[in-house]
């Protein structure tokens, strides 16, 4: 009886020891594929603040499809769209601790942990899609990610949200002047909020999941995003005016986290590379794709679209460039605007 009672003992820990808790970045054996030593499952937790119909996770998911293919289902993803995993901010953080994994986000919060960064978000800085990403898959781009290893961030390439607009409930923008008493919502980037101080608004930083109550409660009048967002967060319901300003090109770098990514194999790393470059050209198809059906759609809803003079809001964010190139150093200001 007790020989059998110590059998039970070791194999109930025997099967204890083989549970494997998978979570961010952790791994468990999966079926060999050949070789001395079976392969280790990974599995990734990618996050992304919008809803699951946006480009972002469209994208996301088809990083996810190349990934899985390419590792021969050695690494899994897991998609958690709309804020499931925080904010831009808190979800950059994760990435430093390793807490999240992969994360798609908009240049508003990375400012923070590369200064730099903040360069792209000048207004008027990108004379259309081309240009921007004749710049950001070249040189600069890449230079610009390289600088996110010191702070145990991997770049991995620049996904895009598009040309942002400003949308408000009290009258069309179709000046500069227009925008003068205007409460809008900006994001946390401090280059966002010296364009509209320049042109007279009152830019008030605020996370995304705030932004639809404060607009429906009329804590502020407006704010301004590419027209995916503008869809994808139903803000016919809260605003009327839609202002194709164009006013800033919106990148989104994907990111991961280099205490995830260091213990990948190197096969596991090329593929998560290759994926983020194919995914990426995917990716911006649907933003270019989403423009045009969305603003379609958002007229229908009875949004007033109004296209305006951009010489008239260059003309009034100048001064910002001259607030900004010590920061950023005009040769690489200058960079940017001569690329071809």
């Amino acid at each position: 009886m007790r020989r059998f009672a110590k059998l039970t003992a070791v194999a109930v820990t025997g099967l204890l020891l083989a549970v494997t808790v998978v979570g961010c970045g952790s791994s468990q054996p999966a079926p060999s594929t050949g070789g001395n030593t079976a392969a280790k499952k990974v599995v990734l937790k990618a996050g992304s603040t919008p809803p699951e119909s946006h480009p972002y996770n469209l994208g996301l998911k088809k990083f996810k499809e190349i990934v899985e293919k390419e590792t021969n289902g050695s690494v899994e993803v897991q998609i958690f769209p709309n804020s499931a995993l925080g904010g831009e901010r808190e979800m950059v953080e994760g990435l430093q601790i390793g807490s999240v994994d992969v994360v798609v986000t908009s240049t508003g919060p990375l400012g923070n942990f590369v200064p730099q960064m903040n360069v792209v978000d000048l207004p008027f800085l990108f004379r259309d899609n081309a240009h921007a990403w004749k710049v950001l898959d070249g040189p600069i781009g890449q230079d610009l990610l390289k600088k996110f290893e010191a702070k145990g961030i991997v770049g991995l390439a620049v996904w895009e949200n598009g040309f942002r607009n400003v949308t408000n409930s009290k009258r069309e923008i179709k000046t500069p002047e227009d925008l003068k008493g205007l409460k809008l919502r900006t994001m946390e980037n401090k280059v966002h909020m010296a364009a509209f101080k320049a042109m007279g608004a009152d830019p008030t930083p605020m996370a995304m999941p705030e932004v639809f109550t404060a607009l429906q409660n009329k804590t502020i009048d407006g704010q301004e995003n590419p027209i995916p967002i503008i869809a994808a967060n139903r803000m016919e319901e809260v605003q009327k005016y839609v202002s194709l300003t164009g006013h800033v090109y919106s990148p989104a770098p994907l990111l991961i986290s280099k205490t995830t990514f260091d213990k990948l194999t190197k096969e596991q790393q090329d593929a998560i590379k290759k994926a983020a470059l194919e995914a990426r050209d995917y990716e911006r198809q649907q933003i270019q794709k989403q423009v045009d059906e969305e603003s379609a759609k958002l007229k229908t809803k009875g949004m007033i679209f109004t296209t305006v003079d951009k010489k008239l809001f260059q003309d009034a964010t100048a001064s910002v460039y001259k607030q900004y190139e010590n920061e950023f150093g005009k040769d690489l200001i200058d960079k940017i605007l001569n690329t071809k």
